[in-house]
């Protein structure tokens, strides 16, 4: 299988991401002792690169895991990690930029006090694009049942760590039957969120999503549609337990991420949904348009792509 190149950074050096750069006793690798965030840009810009920063910072400090760098070195690291990656030959396009800060390596053995130090790596690749289709006619996602959300007072999911395997498991579960994505349930039956995006309804005007205590990431994306994006269109806001006795009721459903946006899902198992132009999910897709806009043309200081390739240095 074809691989797009991915440039990747290294504790500032710079290298393809095919080159193994950590050591097997890297803790990340080992126990999932991470943290991460993923950006995307807007013409060349990082989208909300201070509310990732902050985010990031609040993961760290769940974990007691210390950051080799700050948010202007990052900035730094991730705009000569871009540069090497348009050195490379790859086409000029919006990108995907992850940082992965891990507690380090050391001796085997989980007590963090055998960490030596925390590194980080930064990885940038084209963004990928979603298909027409499923752009046009939404997306199908099925309810886990072997599997629930883990809950919040033992791995709490608003930490954006890199303990993603309960994800994984229950989109597995999805995927084989023919769906999208999946949703997740909590222990009390109600709905969380998908794999890697959260999840909204529409009903007579008013956006219904879960509330962040049913154990779900705030995501950055779900936090501007609450905060700002749907009141442009109209739309009350209600954050309240969606169960899944509760999917029959709703009038419209879409999912919502940093990568995705805003994207319409047509069913949930046998429950379908509305999508399409005269929609409520199509009205706040261009208002959340105009909002990130506006929001790019505030942060033009935080571009990434320059107009010419220079050296990676």
């Amino acid at each position: 299988m074809h691989t797009a190149y991915i440039q990747a950074n290294t504790d500032g050096r710079l290298h393809s991401a095919l080159e193994p750069s950590l050591s097997p006793l890297n803790r990340g690798f080992l126990y999932g002792d991470s943290i991460y965030e993923v950006w995307r840009t807007f013409d060349g810009i990082l989208f909300a690169f201070d509310e990732h920063w902050q985010r990031l910072e609040r993961s760290a400090s769940a974990l007691h895991l210390p950051l080799p760098l700050d948010q202007t070195v990052l900035l730094n690291e991730i705009r000569r990690t871009v540069r090497a990656y348009f050195v490379s030959g790859a086409d000029r396009s919006e990108l995907y930029v992850r940082l992965q800060v891990s507690r380090g390596g050391g001796p085997i053995g989980l007590d963090p006090a055998l960490a030596d130090r925390s590194n980080y790596v930064i990885l940038v690749q084209a963004l990928k694009d979603i298909p027409l289709e499923k752009l046009r006619k939404g997306i199908r996602l099925s309810v886990a049942t072997q599997l629930h959300r883990n809950h919040r007072e033992t791995l709490d999911p608003a930490w954006k760590t890199g303990n993603y395997l309960n994800n994984i498991l229950c989109l597995r579960e999805a995927v084989a039957r023919d769906a999208d994505d999946v949703v997740m349930t909590n222990l009390s039956g109600e709905i969380t969120e998908s794999a890697v995006s959260n999840i909204f309804f529409v009903r007579d005007r008013v956006l219904h999503t879960p509330r962040v205590s049913a154990g779900l990431l705030e995501g950055i994306t779900r936090a501007s549609i609450i905060g700002s994006v749907a009141e442009r269109v109209g739309l009350a806001v209600n954050e309240a337990p969606i169960r899944v006795e509760d999917l029959g009721t709703f009038q419209e459903c879409f999912i919502a991420s940093t990568t995705k946006g805003i994207l319409a899902v047509s069913a949930i198992d046998q429950f379908e949904y509305k999508t399409g132009a005269k929609t409520g999910t199509a009205r706040l897709e261009a208002a959340f348009a105009e909002y990130v806009r506006e929001e790019i043309a505030r942060c033009a200081d935080q571009g990434v792509i320059e107009p010419t390739v220079q050296n990676p240095g």
